[in-house]
């Protein structure tokens, strides 16, 4: 469940979800399709956005991939609360319920990379050059418009596939949520490939948290995650 701290939200809109550049991405979304988050927490809600771009409303967006979200609520106050306690299991409901017998899910227990990566290998700019194999973990589609623009060609895969260093000069591991032991299968790849040490590797966000739980390191959950622009 996803709380967001500014007071207003959906004031541009949502843009065409069927606009996408010469190589197939999506142009104005991060990924391919669908919402990544179970519910969100705002204060307020939009219904008539401003913007040339708009062509339905964060709720319509919201609804069309059958994901809820709740308003009215004090998230200033929510916020100190999760900064004193940390990421908090937590539930959406109609009715005040009998805390007792309300079932949480916690998404941690999951493997969740699994649940948001690509389940088919996806090459883009195939004439492109290095070859660069990206392992999807819940990648962000910018990172591969970074890579596209600057000449090289991509290979998108699987977080479980199994690597053929011979088809890429570089291995590039993306972002993703969950726990990075969670992800043996691609713990296991990339440990191989470091230890052939032919390949450069390098990765971003969980991708340096499987990097280093592949060479030994042990990797810990934060109380609340660091996030921002300036941030790995």
């Amino acid at each position: 469940i996803l709380v967001l701290t500014y007071p207003l939200i959906g004031n541009y809109g949502i843009p065409s979800v069927h606009e996408y550049d010469e190589y197939g991405l999506p142009k104005h979304f991060e990924w391919f399709d669908d919402i990544a988050i179970s519910a969100l927490v705002v204060g307020e809600i939009c219904e008539t956005p401003s913007h040339w771009r708009a062509q339905q409303t964060v709720s319509e967006w919201m609804s069309s991939h059958n994901v809820p979200g709740i308003s009215g609520i004090d998230t200033r106050a929510l916020t100190k609360k999760l900064r004193e306690n940390g990421s908090m299991l937590a539930r959406i409901t109609y009715v005040e319920p009998t805390i007792k017998i309300l079932k949480f899910s916690d998404p941690n227990a999951r493997n969740l990379v699994a649940e948001c990566s690509v389940t088919t290998n996806k090459v883009y700019n195939a004439e492109g050059t290095p070859r660069i194999c990206a392992i999807d973990c819940g990648l962000k589609l910018n990172q591969l418009k970074c890579f596209i623009s600057r000449g090289a060609r991509v290979e998108l895969v699987p977080w479980n596939y199994q690597l053929d260093e011979t088809q890429f000069d570089a291995l590039f591991i993306s972002n993703g949520p969950g726990n990075p032991l969670a992800c043996k299968d691609v713990i296991t790849q990339i440990r191989r490939v470091l230890q052939n040490g032919q390949k450069p590797v390098f990765g971003i966000c969980l991708g340096h948290q499987l990097l280093a739980t592949a060479i030994g390191c042990q990797t810990f959950k934060m109380k609340y995650g660091n996030r921002g622009h300036n941030l790995p």
